[in-house]
């Protein structure tokens, strides 16, 4: 178990992390999400001791973290630092050693990654003749081929499309799967939500929200309606309790001030009968990121 209690790191006068506390569990990611310069580099900075904290502990199973301990992290940093004059091989096997891998199983396991990431070329192709995508993937495969049992991600998804964005989260989620334990940054909520157990949000070094990603969607409610029919845009922004209407293709999303606002919305939308759609969620992460950022800000 990984586990920060009340640390702080402050740069002069400038508070950069503040009393940040946060556990994480082996087979369980965590991600951690906030604007430019909320804190979250410089708290996995302080986590691998890049940097000191000003005050706070940092522990892994009850202990501070060890030279040795650093061997089991996987680290992708957002500057993204492969040498480009050497192979992919030649690259991968260098880190694989560095953490303890003998280079015939780094070798064959590095056969098996370039084929689950789908890397485009051959173990002998050089660093710099590849896509960004594709070095984005040798940078992972460092970070993670001698099977870490703690793994930091600082942007992983950042530049990459749809298909290879999808490659990399099953990566994660097999890596969870295995036990390890997963924290990441994005400025994507949808991938956050789609493979976070649990999320910490900073804002300026503090934590403004953190929790279940299902459980801190439902404590806002289902405030987020999407509803068709014949009805127009400024119909339904003068109903009581609505915030908010935005169209979305055959019909309007609609904001509302609490769940219990649906119920009476629905009672309106359907008065003359059938409509082809009603329906009342929870809001999505970026709505409540961009909500909470707003009124913390």
């Amino acid at each position: 178990m990984i586990q920060l209690t009340q640390l702080t790191k402050k740069f002069n006068s400038k508070l950069a992390v503040n009393q940040l506390n946060m556990t994480l569990e082996p087979g369980q990611v965590m991600g951690l999400i906030g604007q430019n310069g909320a804190g979250k580099t410089t708290t996995f900075r302080m986590i691998l001791n890049f940097i000191t904290p000003t005050s706070g502990t940092i522990t892994w199973d009850n202990h501070p973290i060890t030279q040795q301990d650093k061997q089991r992290i996987g680290f992708l940093p957002e500057e993204r630092g492969l040498y480009q004059k050497l192979t992919i091989e030649e690259q991968i096997l260098y880190f694989a050693e560095l953490h303890g891998m003998r280079r015939a199983d780094a070798r064959t396991a590095l056969a098996d990654w370039l084929k689950r990431l789908d890397v485009v070329g051959k173990a002998t192709d050089k660093v710099q003749s590849l896509s960004k995508g594709n070095a984005q993937k040798v940078q992972m495969i460092a970070s993670l081929i001698f099977n870490p049992e703690f793994i930091i991600l600082d942007e992983p998804f950042s530049g990459l499309d749809p298909v290879n964005t999808s490659i990399m989260m099953n990566e994660i989620i097999r890596m969870r799967d295995q036990g390890a334990m997963i924290i990441f940054s994005s400025h994507d909520m949808d991938n956050v939500t789609k493979i976070s157990d649990q999320l910490t949000m900073l804002k300026k070094g503090e934590v403004i929200l953190q929790g279940g990603v299902q459980e801190i969607r439902e404590q806002f409610g289902r405030t987020k309606i999407y509803v068709e029919g014949p009805f127009t845009q400024a119909e339904l922004a003068q109903l009581s309790g609505v915030v908010s209407v935005t169209p979305r293709g055959a019909g309007f999303d609609l904001v509302v001030t609490d769940e219990a606002v649906g119920h009476d919305i629905f009672n309106y939308v359907t008065r003359n009968g059938y409509i082809p759609a009603f329906s009342q969620q929870p809001p999505t992460l970026d709505d409540i990121f961009r909500q909470e950022v707003a009124h913390n800000a």
